[in-house]
């Protein structure tokens, strides 16, 4: 009984082990798929990996903890123009600006993060919304600094590891930003299913009940709010080195509500549904965007339309129920 035990704690150990190195692979194998047979589209498919880590940001707080926000992009924003005005002064680095990144948008998470997660409902709906257009204004406001409405230019980040440089084909760009995909949403994967990801689910479940059992909900959050802070600032710096501009847009509230409306779509609650939203929402709106100038939004809205009439979860949902038979169709 006791061998039997034993040798089953080593096969549960893999488990989480081999489904991270499932989903690397599968990023990888989308990633590869997107850099061969969609040559002409680096720049855009590395735009849309800039905004994934977006909406990875904002599943962390939204759909692992809870908190209603529409001023998310805050933090990518502040990020972008820390790594972008880094860029501008000297700072080429690559990997110092994704750091730079990375700090600026922890620190912006953790500062909205202390107001907004001392609410709850629609206080913590408005505060969200008042932190994103505070940064935005002072983003038009500061023009010595950020360029104001003409946007930050001039940003040309040095080599990758001192040897590939930035091409205007965007091959680099879109290696790297996926290669930083890649590490961030394994490390995620961990992190969600950690000891303080499971209690930051219980918080968003019952917070009422978490403070009964001895949880300090409050710094959890805010914590909460630092880590999708961070993960914001690597999509933000990404952005601001694989354009070369950073602007008004990157801050904006109509950036807030596109990300909210890309979780939504694939499903909150799961990084995967995260990353599903994000790739579904910006093919289909470059897509009919092209083929319509004109009437795309109209496309686009009836899209959200369907799928939260049919599937107000998300598209994750139903293609998990779908996984969970066909493999208890192959195991019976």
């Amino acid at each position: 009984m006791t061998g039997i035990a034993t040798n089953d704690v080593p096969a549960r150990r893999r488990l989480p082990l081999l489904q991270e190195a499932g989903s690397a692979l599968a990023i990888a194998v989308i990633g590869a798929i997107g850099y061969y047979l969609f040559p002409d589209d680096l720049a855009f498919l590395t735009r849309l990996i800039g905004i994934s880590f977006l909406v990875l940001s904002l599943d962390l707080v939204t759909g692992y903890c809870g908190i209603a926000t529409l001023g998310h992009a805050a933090q990518f924003g502040v990020a972008a123009y820390a790594a972008g005005i880094a860029c501008v002064r000297g700072v080429t680095d690559p990997l110092a600006l994704l750091a730079i990144g990375i700090f600026a948008g922890t620190l912006m998470g953790l500062i909205s993060g202390a107001l907004i997660a001392r609410f709850r409902g629609l206080p913590q709906l408005v505060l969200s919304i008042a932190v994103g257009q505070l940064v935005a204004a002072l983003a038009n406001k500061l023009q010595w600094l950020t360029g104001g409405s003409d946007g930050l230019s001039g940003i040309t980040p040095g080599k990758v590891f001192g040897i590939y440089n930035f091409d205007m084909y965007s091959r680099t760009a879109y290696l790297f930003s996926l290669a930083i995909l890649i590490i961030v949403f394994v490390a995620l994967t961990r992190f969600v299913r950690s000891p303080f990801g499971l209690m930051c689910r219980a918080i968003k479940d019952d917070d009422l009940r978490a403070k009964m059992i001895g949880v300090a909900v409050y710094p959890r959050l805010v914590l909460m709010y630092g880590v999708s802070g961070a993960v914001a600032g690597v999509g933000g710096a990404l952005t601001a080195m694989s354009t070369g501009v950073v602007g008004l847009d990157g801050v904006a509230f109509e950036r807030s509500a596109e990300v909210l409306v890309m979780l939504v779509l694939g499903g909150a609650g799961h990084l995967w549904g995260a990353l599903a939203g994000t790739i579904i929402f910006m093919i289909f709106e470059h897509i009919v965007a092209a083929a319509n100038p004109f009437h795309w939004m109209t496309l686009v809205g009836l899209l959200l339309i369907l799928i939260v009439v049919f599937a107000p979860k998300g598209l994750i949902e139903p293609a998990l129920s779908l996984a969970r038979r066909l493999t208890k169709g192959r195991a019976s």
